[in-house]
């Protein structure tokens, strides 16, 4: 199960309507509880680099893609999944999400954005022992008024 923080569910869908009709993209962060739930308390936008086909491909530069990990750990959080939007198409994964995911275990939240609106979101695990079994897997996706964060011991 995904639990996202509602500020971070209206920021990930408000992101999709801005970049319209291009695909939005960013990375969910927060703390995983136990094989079965991830917890988001933050997210961080990205940027699309795709330049070929923006309007239904997106691409985290691997270089900001770094930056953002460097700084969710030293928040204490961690990348538990990654989000974008699909343009005028249903909140289901591609063949090309499929094929273009790599983080197993790893959450994939996707927003259809309806004539630049935000219409229906939707999350995805990506389960697999490897990348040649890897598959997406429909996952529940609460969202809660407000995730409690862990304090760790100093």
């Amino acid at each position: 199960m995904l639990r996202i923080d509602q500020t971070c569910y209206e920021q990930l869908r408000r992101h999709g309507e801005e970049t319209y009709p291009h695909e939005c993209c960013g990375v969910l962060l927060g703390r995983v509880e136990d094989e079965d739930q991830r917890l988001v308390t933050s997210i961080a936008r990205a940027g699309n680099t795709r330049t070929d086909s923006p309007q239904n491909r997106y691409n985290i530069d691997p270089r900001e893609l770094i930056t953002i990990q460097r700084q969710a750990r030293e928040l204490g959080l961690d990348i538990v999944g990654f989000y974008h939007s699909h343009p005028d198409h249903p909140a289901r994964w591609s063949s090309t999400d499929l094929a273009e995911a790599h983080w197993l275990g790893c959450s994939y939240v996707i927003t259809r954005v309806e004539k630049g609106q935000a219409r229906e979101t939707n999350a995805f695990l990506l389960l697999g022992g490897e990348e040649a079994e890897k598959q997406f897997q429909d996952e529940p996706l609460e969202v809660v008024a407000q995730i409690a964060e862990t304090k760790t011991p100093a």
